[in-house]
């Protein structure tokens, strides 16, 4: 371990508990406790705890913020929330990305609205500088400060069908909390002088800001509070879980989580390419038959004009078996043309194939003794839009698979699911 290398306020749990570490981002983190399949099975079915204190926030207030956040980021603050369009709320955040004049993505990003003139960013583990820099450098006489709080705010998260019955036990007034939280909502007030006042309150008389991303793809909460206090609530979480099979989760989980949900890891299923021809239009503000933008923002320009064309897809293979993603990695046609390579291949432990079609141990509809073996899954980046259902083989320096072109992977997923159905 380098001696420059970042911890969060967890990592002697993480080590006390025998964690698998990595650097990650520049930070010492867990990528397993005790198996990765155990961990990914738990978000399934029970809940998951996952240390994310290496992410980074940024907040954004005065009365140019809106119109700083508008050109800088991809969505439409005015017009992102569900069919109708509604302009983003108070309480309410959405997903999107930070792009440079090329329109390649300096990092995908969640926007809190906490109240007028006032947000919340919330970006990758190391992000944090690189992208309150890149708004500062677009102030332009906008009434606007960008504070970089990387470091300074705790961060961890509780994911699975359990979530809400677990964090119900350590919170002041659960029903009060819950009440009123829809998919990708959020409770507490940010302010960079007083971070957590106005907070969501544990039983305990903690604060902290609430919100409901679902990042794995499963039903859940991420909780933003002081560094000190994070580890208190950590093990009061796993305490008060431990009838729901809860179980502490690492990167190679989440990693796992994401890509059977058609979650993006981001630096990796997202980069230094066009932010476009992917599998989440929703980050981008498309009009509504998809021919143009809604407004203007960095990075416009140059998806419009884009001559050199690349396509994200999604892919579920047979079974469990994996190649390496990364350079060295093909993507191989029916001809026997390379056609790109593979962004990410993970397996998804929690789902499998019966008779062509893929189920979750979660699925309702699963046939009699369905067992889930796990298929691997993940993106591929081509020269060329494939169909769904297309057939291609996917390779590296030790094997090569075949691979199916999806629209989606794991079925049955929670994150949406109204929070009565979860209580």
């Amino acid at each position: 371990m380098t001696t420059d290398i970042k911890t969060t306020p967890l990592n002697s749990w993480h080590r006390r508990q025998g964690a698998n570490m990595a650097d990650f981002g520049g930070y010492d983190m867990p990528l397993w406790y005790s198996s990765v399949k155990d961990e990914h099975l738990a978000v399934l079915t029970g809940a998951g705890v996952f240390d994310t204190s290496h992410m980074a926030a940024v907040t954004v207030a005065g009365s140019g913020a809106a119109d700083l956040l508008q050109y800088c980021f991809t969505n439409d603050l005015k017009a992102c929330m569900g069919p109708s369009r509604k302009p983003l709320s108070p309480g309410r955040c959405v997903y999107g990305a930070f792009l440079d004049e090329n329109g390649h993505t300096i990092d995908d990003a969640i926007v809190f609205f906490v109240a007028a003139g006032s947000y919340m960013v919330v970006v990758n583990a190391g992000m944090g500088g690189a992208v309150a820099d890149h708004l500062r450098r677009n102030l332009n006489g906008r009434d606007a400060s960008v504070t970089d709080l990387s470091d300074r705010l705790g961060k961890m998260d509780i994911q699975g069908p359990a979530a809400a019955k677990i964090l119900g036990k350590v919170l002041a007034d659960p029903k009060a909390v819950f009440a009123g939280m829809p998919y990708f909502s959020f409770k507490g007030h940010f302010d960079p002088a007083s971070p957590l006042a106005d907070a969501v309150r544990l039983d305990d008389g903690t604060p902290i800001l609430l919100s409901r991303t679902g990042y794995t793809g499963e039903f859940g909460f991420e909780m933003f509070l002081a560094p000190d206090n994070i580890q208190g609530l950590w093990e009061r979480l796993l305490e008060a879980g431990s009838g729901y099979d809860i179980k502490p989760c690492g990167l190679a989980a989440r990693d796992s989580l994401r890509a059977g949900a058609v979650l993006p890891l981001s630096h990796q299923d997202i980069g230094h390419w066009p932010f476009i021809n992917h599998p989440w239009p929703f980050a981008l503000p498309f009009t509504a038959d998809q021919t143009g933008f809604t407004k203007d923002f960095i990075g416009r320009t140059a998806l419009e004009k884009q001559t050199d064309f690349s396509f994200t897809q999604a892919f579920a293979g047979k079974d469990l078996r994996k190649i390496s993603a990364g350079e060295d990695s093909r993507v191989i046609d029916a001809d026997g043309q390379t056609i790109g390579t593979v962004l990410t291949c993970a397996t998804d432990m929690g789902i499998g194939r019966h008779n062509g079609d893929i189920f979750s141990v979660a699925s309702p509809d699963k046939p009699d003794g369905f067992k889930a073996k796990g298929l691997c899954c993940g993106f591929v980046k081509v020269n060329r839009k494939l169909s769904v259902g297309q057939h291609v083989d996917i390779a590296d320096n030790r094997r090569t698979i075949t691979v199916t072109i999806v629209d989606d992977i794991r079925p049955h997923r929670t994150a949406r699911k109204p929070m009565a159905d979860m209580l």
